[in-house]
């Protein structure tokens, strides 16, 4: 005869059960802010078994894929408290965000040891771009030392320089509005795009794209505003090979690729997802034969970009 499992009894919501939060979770790795690099990929993969450790991955079709930060490092931002735009790579060098302190720290690809160049302090960074121009580093800022005493945290654009980071103050490029995000440098580094807003809107209410000139030195000059507002929300702008200012754009009440200076999209789908700093729908292409810029961009079937 075969035994009779044993009855145990336990108050309501206390009992033991076979499925344990890990086991839900185990196979669930999400794949985060991928980029494209001489010829190589790169990503973010955020593993539960490592307990949710979030992983820069390198892949090479000839040499195949590897971890670029080792246990325990996880790269995450949580500037605005959604992040993104948590890691640069930039031939030999990868810049990235700690999760732990917040800091940035670089890092040579073949190496383990990574170097802060930000110090320690209430500051939370994101959306990380190289000057190449000026041997620096754009980023957006958000300072919370303010935070013990009930003022709210302060978010700003600025500049590290990379020669000596921890012994120069960064310079500050643009502040003023409650929140900034997706800085991007022009070819020849003369112009600067960027997104703000203000509260009480949401990045997907309305934000307004500008335009910064900035001189030789890298000192901005001037601000413009050159769309957006209360009624329109655009996220990921972006420069082409051939100069032209690409982003996203919802003023015709659907998620469209627009460039500066045209009415109409240039490719016009019904799309409904905006995402916060660092993740990108929509890449521009090298030009094509017949030297127009081409833009590469991701798309759900149904309708909806991936995060």
């Amino acid at each position: 005869m075969s035994e009779v499992p044993m009855t145990i009894t336990a108050p309501y919501g206390s009992w033991k059960s076979a499925i344990s939060a890990e086991l839900l979770v185990e196979g669930s790795v999400r794949l985060g802010e991928a980029t494209l690099l001489d010829g190589r990929y790169y990503w973010l993969e955020s593993r539960p078994l490592e307990k949710g450790r979030n992983v820069l991955v390198q892949y090479c079709p000839k040499d195949g894929r590897k971890d670029l930060t080792p246990a325990p490092v996880s790269v995450r931002s949580k500037a605005h408290e959604y992040g993104g735009g948590s890691y640069l790579v930039s031939r030999d060098t990868f810049y990235f965000v700690l999760a732990e302190d917040q800091r940035i720290y670089r890092m040579k690809l073949d190496s383990t040891l990574p170097e802060a160049i930000t110090p320690e302090n209430s500051s939370r960074y994101a959306d990380l771009i190289l000057d190449k121009k000026r041997n620096r580093l754009i980023c957006i800022e958000e300072d919370d030392s303010g935070h013990e005493q009930g003022a709210e945290a302060r978010a700003r654009i600025i500049a590290i320089d990379l020669q000596k980071p921890l012994d120069t103050t960064p310079e500050v490029l643009q502040e003023g509005a409650d929140f900034y995000s997706n800085p991007a440098l022009n070819a020849d580094g003369s112009k600067l795009s960027f997104l703000r807003w203000h509260h009480p809107n949401l990045p997907w209410d309305a934000t307004e794209l500008c335009l910064a000139d900035l001189n030789t030195q890298g000192v901005v000059t001037g601000v413009t505003q050159v769309a957006g507002g209360q009624n329109e929300s655009i996220f990921q702008p972006q420069w082409s090979p051939k100069g032209e200012l690409v982003y996203v754009s919802d003023r015709n009440n659907w998620w469209n690729l627009y460039q500066l200076g045209q009415e109409a999209p240039l490719w016009e789908k019904m799309q409904n997802s905006p995402h916060p700093s660092g993740y990108s729908a929509c890449l521009p292409t090298a030009l094509s034969a017949k030297k127009k810029s081409s833009a590469l961009t991701l798309r759900a079937a149904a309708g909806i970009w991936p995060p």
